[in-house]
């Protein structure tokens, strides 16, 4: 049988131990493995990396300490603008969504884009009708309260920063969402969401939803999902240089991902981590910071949740 191989992140950045009680790192490990969990039913069912990466994400976005859906981090002006992308690595085909407001699973609405219109990516209030238009699931602004998340907002609401949420010194809690997956047709798949960053202002936008950015999946290469400060990972191209680097230079996955988040990334001073599976359902996970929050699942028995290096 095809090795079939599930990965997943939620957030990388200045992620220290002393600043999360055990409580807290056993509710973000358990959101991670229900996450896990999730995918890796589908990919055991002969189902879809496709379809794995988007139960996964979806699953992470409906848990309250991920930023991403219901966890989302709060704009300058108190909103919440989401974003995400899904990526097939079979058809090299793609769906993207950026600063969508009220969207329950923004991933859904990447997933739909992808499928039924001929777009790739959408924004803001046209993506609100189209998600209207195909029937994608609305929550009210209540839904997307976080307490902590408001206090970190108000914490530098009244500067310039815009901020990684688990890189404000107050309740440590996630950042963007993302899976990577094989699956037992060998068939490779890419999913990215995110609330963005703590203040941002005019409408920013990310790495996340941009393919080849941050999101990124080719069956001759690799699936990847990138996490951390977006906007050198858009300089650098991050996710789809990784698949350059083994499809042009016969690198590795590990040895591209290595090159990428250690060196290349470093050199723009971008904090962050990559999750990537190739053709062979090999895993690889590499940040550059303090933690990621990540596992990962296969069907040769590995199984395993980490937080910190």
């Amino acid at each position: 049988m095809s090795k079939y191989t599930l990965a997943i992140h939620g957030g990388a950045g200045t992620i220290l131990k002393k600043n999360i009680t055990a409580e807290q790192g056993l509710l973000y490990k358990k959101g991670l493995e229900e996450a896990l969990e999730a995918g890796f039913a589908v990919l055991d069912k002969k189902g879809s990396a496709l379809d794995a990466v988007r139960i996964a994400v979806m699953t992470l976005e409906d848990n309250i300490f991920f930023n991403a859906g219901r966890g989302s981090v709060f704009t300058h002006e108190g909103l919440h603008e989401m974003d995400a992308a899904i990526m097939d690595g079979e058809k090299l085909r793609a769906g993207a969504v950026a600063g969508v407001r009220n969207i329950r699973n923004p991933i859904e609405l990447a997933y739909e884009i992808m499928k039924n219109s001929n777009h790739v990516f959408l924004s803001g209030e046209g993506a609100n009708a189209f998600a209207e238009e195909h029937g994608i699931k609305k929550e009210t602004d209540e839904y997307f309260f976080s307490q902590s998340r408001y206090d970190q907002l108000m914490k530098i609401k009244n500067s310039d920063e815009a901020a990684l949420d688990h890189n404000i010194q107050t309740e440590k809690k996630l950042g963007t969402v993302g899976a990577v997956a094989r699956d037992m047709e060998g068939n490779l798949a890419a999913a990215t969401s995110t609330g963005g960053m703590t203040n941002k202002k005019f409408g920013r936008i990310g790495d996340s939803p941009l393919i080849g950015c941050g999101t990124y999946a080719n069956n001759k290469t690799c699936a990847i999902s990138c996490t951390g400060h977006g906007e050198p990972f858009i300089i650098a191209v991050a996710a789809y240089d990784v698949s350059c680097l083994m499809e042009y230079k016969g690198l590795s996955l590990t040895e591209a991902m290595d090159l990428v988040v250690n060196d290349k990334l470093v050199k723009l001073e971008g904090e962050g981590g990559i999750i990537g599976v190739d053709g062979q359902g090999n895993a690889a996970l590499f940040f550059n910071c303090e933690g990621m929050y990540r596992g990962y699942r296969n069907s040769e028995g590995v199984h395993e949740i980490a937080i910190y290096k």
